[in-house]
Formats: C-alpha cells, structure tokens, sequence
C-alpha cells in the first residue's frame, strides 16, 4: 500500500501519477475540497490523516511546521518497519531531527526532495534526491520508480535537502542574472527569440534558458505550478544554511537578496518566472 500525504500542485500529480501506473493510494489533506478531488480521481480517503497513510508514506507539504505536526499524528499510528518518504523541501536541520523521531518509532523517514515541478510529476519525469537509510530507499524504490526519471541517493539523513537547497539557489540565480542578461541583449536590438537558441547551443546556458523562458516566459503563460512563494521559501532555507555554516555566498546572495526586494514587483502568489520577467523588462528594487 502507497499513500500520499499533501494535496497541492505536486501531491496531486503524484497521486495522479500512482493512479495512472496503477496502485490505489490512500491520500490526506486537511482542505476537505483536495480531499474530494483526490476521492472522485480514484484514491482512498480516510476518516482521518491516521486512516490514510499506509507502509509506504510520501509526504508533500509546505515547510517544517506542517510535516512535524503530520508527523505527530502519523508516526503512532504507522506500522514497524514503514517508510516515509518526504518530496518536501526542508531545512537540513529539521528533516535529521524527523528522522531520528521516526526511528525511535522504528519507521524509516527518507528526505526526499524532488526537482521538476508538477508537469515533472504527472510525466514521472522528476528527479528525486534522497538522504537517509539506502535499504529503506531500496523498498520504496518500486513506487518510487514512476514518479522519477533520476532517483538519486545523496548520503545520510539530510543530504537530500541539502542537493536540493542548493539546486534551488542556482535556479534563483540563473532567473536573475538570464532576466538581466536577456535585458541587455534586447537594448542592443537583439530579442530573446534570437538570443535563445545562441545562448542554448552555446556555453550560457541552464534550464532556465532552455525551459523556463521558451515554455512560461515568453508565451506568457506562467504556470508552472510554483509560486515566487516557494521559491522565496527555499532560498531562504540556503541561506539559512550557509550562515549556520559560515559560508558566504557573494554572488548568489546577491541573487537571493533581490527575491526579497521584489516582492511587490512580483508577489509571493504570482508563478515564480515573473521575477526573470520583471528583470527583464527593467524592475528595480
């Protein structure tokens, strides 16, 4: 038995994507109206969190808080020897402290954060970078195997989220400095429609120049399915990280600090690729 615990953007599509292989999830979400979603897809719901999870768990939440509370109520009630899987993105700190919770439970707590956003999910196309017990690993791996095109086991508990903060420090940064870069290419006269295939045959590009900006950028449709919001989160997370570790970060400081000082420019509500969009079109702190 499978169940998926967190019924946003990228819970939903990985129970989308369980149903579509063929298991029959059991799913949880405090929003009554997820629930009813996740029903009429063709999961099981419980009368509770409690009911629904099952001995291989995947959690999708929004931060600490919400997987230590779930994690309160799930822990009690879950079989010796069950693993949770956790697709959350965490502090490094937090998910070594869950993991010791859930072995004094004697259930296995993976930290298991995932790069390639909802579409990522619902194609089974993600990449999935695991800390924590490799055996524990091997038993989720025939659930894990059709949501992922790259499942990767980074190291010891906490690994996981670290592979992931700092993916998601340089996908912040490759947004600034590609809006910024994009801008000046268009004040010489030079549209981002020339400028992309260049930069993407060339040594300038990232995923961002190659997916981003053609697919959400540039036709306008910014729906990714993550918000500024988020990313706001995780960058904040990596710095977090690299004070606790005393490490500067010059350039993608920089990069993260203006997250924060376009916040009215781009809302933590608006898709993530608006602020690349902003840069480009000359917002100012």
């Amino acid at each position: 038995m499978v169940a998926v615990i967190g019924l946003g953007n990228m819970g939903m599509a990985m129970l989308k994507r369980l149903l579509e292989a063929g298991h029959k999830p059991s799913a949880w979400d405090l929003d009554p109206g997820k629930r009813d979603a996740a029903r009429q897809a063709g999961a099981s719901i419980g009368a509770d969190l409690k009911d629904s999870i099952a001995e291989i768990t995947l959690f999708s939440l929004p931060h600490d808080a919400a997987v230590a509370e779930v994690l309160n109520h799930a822990l009690p009630a879950l079989p010796q020897g069950a693993v949770i899987i956790d697709t959350s993105t965490l502090s490094p700190r937090a998910v070594q402290s869950f993991a010791e919770q859930a072995k004094a439970q004697g259930v296995f707590y993976l930290d298991a954060p995932v790069s390639g956003g909802p579409a990522g999910a619902a194609a089974g196309s993600m990449a999935m970078m695991v800390g924590g017990d490799a055996v524990a690993l091997e038993r989720a791996t025939p659930i894990l195997q059709h949501l992922t095109a790259r499942l990767l086991h980074i190291g010891p508990s906490g690994a996981g989220q670290v592979a992931k903060l700092v993916n998601n420090l340089l996908v912040a940064s490759h947004l600034v400095t590609a809006g910024e870069a994009l801008r000046l290419g268009a004040a010489a006269g030079v549209s981002p429609e020339a400028l992309l295939p260049v930069l993407n045959g060339a040594s300038g590009r990232s995923a961002v120049t190659e997916v981003n900006w053609p697919r959400w950028i540039i036709p306008g449709s910014f729906d990714s399915g993550f918000s500024a919001g988020l990313m706001r989160k995780d960058v904040g997370l990596a710095l977090e990280l690299a004070r606790e570790l005393d490490v500067s970060l010059h350039a993608t400081g920089r990069a993260a600090a203006l997250w924060q000082e376009l916040r009215a420019a781009v809302p933590d509500e608006a898709d993530f690729n608006r602020l690349s969009a902003a840069l480009f079109t000359g917002a100012k702190p």
